[in-house]
């Protein structure tokens, strides 16, 4: 029998490699500005067409590469970073396994301009799937321009599975983020179809991350410290009011690597413990820096997974930092009883000197001078004749500011007024027994009679059905009302928030939401949906931005479909909510009165009924 093993050829290689390496456009930013970080960039550009499926370009400003250098990027497993296996365990860059050109290569045409900065000359260099088209001496600045065109071209299959423009460069934005909060001190740009979407100046962390995610971050932000033997920890944390429904502004970072762990953010929530909502993520850019030899980062081929060899004391450290920092600014409250809150030293006056307070006396005031005020020119004027154009009667004693007062309360007294409590009520008692055919059962279900039995109705999941078909038919038939604001609604988003709002906003429109303004950080509402009250209004937006954000049908019913199902969830009754006979009596109607009443939005079931039959089996001996 003939051998049936063989070697699969380069390009099918690296095809396979790029599976594992390149599963989306975000994935060719990362790689690419990564490696530009390597390279001792300090200005990186990033320009994207058609949310990376058209061009991904990286331009910067690094070391360059030499002839050599450029031509031997692209073969697979060459790399400048590791010279031994020891290496792997005290890596100090962001790309090491040389896969990345060489996966990216495979599937899309490369076009590289490189130039060394004590070189005249530069190298451009053209690739179409792992084949090399043309090298070429070209005049050039100094850095790397890397030039990704037709991402997937040869393989049609991962490029249908791609999704919608607006889903894959949510995805590029992230990526884009997370590389630029691990380093404030480069300067990053990134334009989408000839418009600039990020423009982020060399700072700190702090201005980074408020130049990212808008003005109003600035006053959310808690700083954090703590240097140990183990782990040195620094960054910020939001406070507890700000807490949001999602989970999109969470990072850590660890020696300038974005890292995704469970585990640290369980110590993260456990610090918070006690001060959020239900359901609410706290805010945290968390930058930890660990000696290299006792991480290993290649265990997954993103690279956002990390093993710590001593993850339980790192929980630890990782817990107790928050929670002090929490405590230190006030924002965590402090069982004290000898503690006297008012005699606390506001933090950011803590080091500074107190000044002295000046006092100002008038020597010449005197209050027991009731008739004349002395001018400063030395004449006298009466109050009387200022202050009064009626002639004031003057009491010989208190005594007589009580002259008469009896004949006037006894007066007073025999007039009778009209009692404004009320002593009947608008249905007569024994009717509205008559007419109760609810009831509501542990402020959750609702019961009634019916013919054959009983009816059970679970309140919250009937009206996500009545409201979910009320708003559905708003959107679709354009047909919505919305109740005006007397004064403009003023919210702050992220910019990644409201590039999704203004994506959104012709479908919130139809719902009755009115949008007079939309900036870079901040939307203005004048109207608002007639059963949405103003403060929900902030909840409902960032609940539909948490549900939909990851992703957006391409087709339109489907993103009003998501649309009518979140607001429907996010304004429905609550369970724990009281509500009145007359309420009762009008969810069980307007139940039934919907075109599917059966099930909610979210397929789970509204209503039970039990027949007599069943309870008589209850009681059965």
């Amino acid at each position: 029998m003939s051998s049936i093993i063989q070697l699969l050829p380069d390009h099918v290689a690296n095809q396979i490699a790029a599976g594992e390496v390149v599963q989306r456009p975000a994935s060719v930013v990362k790689e690419l500005m990564e490696n530009s970080i390597d390279a001792k960039a300090t200005d990186i550009k990033l320009v994207i067409k058609d949310a990376g499926k058209t061009l991904i370009q990286v331009i910067d400003n690094g070391a360059g590469m030499s002839v050599t250098d450029a031509r031997l990027c692209f073969e697979r497993h060459a790399t400048s970073k590791i010279r031994h296996a020891e290496d792997l365990f005290d890596l100090h860059t962001k790309g090491f396994r040389g896969e990345a050109l060489a996966s990216i290569a495979a599937i899309a045409h490369v076009e590289l301009k490189t130039k060394q900065d004590q070189e005249e000359l530069g190298t451009h260099i053209i690739i179409e799937g792992s084949k090399f088209v043309s090298q070429e001496v070209a005049v050039l600045p100094k850095g790397t321009s890397f030039l990704v065109k037709n991402l997937f071209f040869n393989i049609p299959a991962r490029r249908n599975f791609l999704k919608s423009d607006s889903v894959e460069m949510r995805h590029i934005v992230d990526e884009f983020q997370r590389v630029a909060l691990a380093h404030p001190t480069i300067y990053f740009t990134l334009i989408h179809n000839g418009s600039e979407v990020f423009n982020l100046p060399a700072s700190n962390y702090r201005q980074r991350i408020v130049n990212i995610l808008g003005g109003k971050t600035n006053e959310k932000l808690v700083p954090v410290t703590e240097e140990t033997e183990i782990v040195k920890i620094s960054g910020f944390i939001g406070k507890p009011e700000f807490a949001k429904k999602n989970r999109g502004e969470q990072f850590f970072f660890v020696n300038n690597r974005f890292i995704k762990s469970g585990y640290l953010h369980h110590a993260i929530m456990s610090a918070y413990e006690g001060l959020l909502k239900e359901g609410n993520q706290p805010s945290y850019f968390l930058y930890l820096e660990v000696p290299p030899h006792t991480i290993d980062i290649n265990i997954h081929p993103t690279k956002t997974e990390i093993k710590f060899d001593d993850e339980q004391s790192l929980y630890a450290i990782l817990r107790a930092s928050v929670k002090h920092s929490l405590g230190q600014f006030n924002v965590a409250p402090v069982l004290d009883f000898e503690r006297d809150p008012n005699l606390d030293t506001p933090y950011d006056y803590k080091d500074k000197d107190s000044s002295t307070p000046l006092i100002q006396v008038n020597a010449n005031f005197n209050p027991f001078a009731t008739e004349t005020k002395t001018k400063s020119s030395g004449s006298s004027v009466s109050y009387a004749s200022k202050s009064n154009h009626f002639p004031k009667k003057e009491s010989a004693s208190w005594e007589s500011l009580y002259v008469d007062l009896k004949t006037d309360t006894e007066e007073v007294a025999s007039i009778s007024f009209e009692s404004s409590a009320v002593t009947g009520s608008l249905f007569d008692e024994n009717e509205v027994e008559k007419s109760t055919t609810t009831y509501q059962i542990h402020k959750k279900y609702i019961v009634s009679s019916i013919k054959s039995g009983m009816l059970v109705v679970d309140q919250n999941k009937a009206h996500q059905r009545i409201l979910y078909e009320k708003f559905l038919e708003n959107i679709t038939v354009h047909s919505a009302s919305s109740q005006q604001l007397l004064f403009p609604l003023h919210l702050y988003f992220s910019t990644e928030e409201i590039e999704f709002i203004k994506e959104l906003q012709p479908s919130l429109e139809n719902t009755g939401f009115q949008f007079d303004e939309i900036h870079s950080d901040s939307i203005q509402i004048s109207g608002i949906p007639v059963n949405v009250q103003e403060s929900e209004v902030s909840i409902v937006l960032e609940e539909l931005i948490s549900n939909l954000q990851n992703e957006i049908p391409e087709n339109s019913f489907s993103l009003n479909d998501g649309i009518a199902k979140t607001m429907a969830k996010s304004l429905a009754i609550k369970t724990g909510t009281s509500i009145t006979v007359k309420e009762q009596e009008n969810l069980v109607n307007s139940l039934f009165a919907c075109k599917d009443p059966n099930v909610s939005p979210f397929n789970k079931p509204t209503f039970i009924t039990l027949s007599v039959e069943d309870l008589d089996k209850k009681f059965a001996i």
